[in-house]
């Protein structure tokens, strides 16, 4: 379980192919302070740690994760939003978000607002939006605005922007996207 709240940005040093899996080695200032069946949030996708090496860890990526995510597409020194799992007795700053990618979507504009940016992000996915609403990007917890049928936008503050890969995030890029757990149960008992 995650909360949305990006602690840092690791860095991809290394991606060995191994059949149908990818193990992805990153480097973080808090390599040290994780341990092997660990889970940590890359992009929002919830991964486990395989392997620690003094400052550098490795995950691995099962087929499934890189059809549904878009960790095909890292290279050696892809930047990538890490959260380490939250611990129970702690605030939840975020939302509730499980690690659990649910569709990727493409930035389809990228607005810069004279000190904040918006992002409109559309989706193939039968998933739903609500406005004000929660949406997790690259596990970066969001609040909804311009709610639409498979297109929604979102507003990001300077600090988010330098400390998360928003800052990478151009028209055209793919980024993960979870859906609001508590909106996807609403939506599935409506149906």
């Amino acid at each position: 379980m995650f909360t949305g709240i990006i602690e840092q940005l690791g860095i991809v040093k290394d991606i060995a192919k191994d059949g149908e899996n990818i193990h992805f080695t990153l480097a973080a200032d808090f390599t040290q302070e994780l341990k092997i069946d660990q889970s940590v949030a890359h992009n929002g996708c919830c991964l486990t740690v395989i392997k620690i090496n003094e400052q550098q860890y490795t995950v691995t990526a099962i087929q499934e994760t890189l059809n549904k995510t878009n960790l095909s597409s890292w290279e050696v020194g892809t930047k990538v939003n890490l959260e380490r799992c939250m611990i129970m007795n702690g605030r939840l700053d975020g939302h509730i978000v499980q690690g659990h990618v649910d569709t990727t979507a493409t930035c389809i504009e990228k607005e810069n607002q004279d000190g904040s940016w918006k992002f409109t992000f559309e989706y193939s996915s039968n998933d739903v939006t609500v406005e004000k609403g929660s949406v997790t990007i690259n596990g970066t917890s969001l609040t909804v605005v311009d709610s639409k049928e498979k297109q929604f936008s979102v507003h990001i503050i300077p600090y988010t922007y330098e400390f998360t890969n928003f800052h990478q995030i151009e028209v055209g890029s793919t980024v993960n996207l979870e859906f609001d757990i508590i909106g996807k149960y609403v939506a599935k008992m409506m149906r």
